[in-house]
């Protein structure tokens, strides 16, 4: 199952087809991918208000149910997403800072 055309929405960063999905766990938008999956570890629902939802794939909860279908959120597989910076590992600076009674 495909979710309907009017939820197609483009992704800003590489112009891939999304629709955005609110949480079931917490009610925030998630955008996920336009087509569905079978390795995806999302299940998109259409609620009865005519908006999406979508629920994590889980252990506990595995089965897709109908009127479900399973997708991959959008972040995971966008090759414009930005990586979080990463530190070198390297000493603190310390410059300007006030040492504790110990360090005297």
């Amino acid at each position: 199952m495909k979710p309907a055309r009017h939820h197609l929405a483009k992704c800003k960063r590489c112009s891939a087809p999304i629709v955005w999905c609110l949480t079931s766990a917490n009610g925030k938008k998630q955008p996920v991918n336009y087509e569905p999956d079978e390795t995806g570890n999302v299940a998109v629902m259409q609620g009865a208000d005519g908006k999406l939802y979508v629920r994590a794939v889980t252990a506990a909860r595995p089965e897709i149910r109908p009127g479900e279908w399973q997708a991959k959120p959008h972040q995971a597989t966008c090759p414009a997403r930005q990586l979080p910076e990463r530190s070198s590992g390297g000493q603190r600076a310390t410059s300007g800072v006030r040492p504790v009674p110990w360090q005297r």
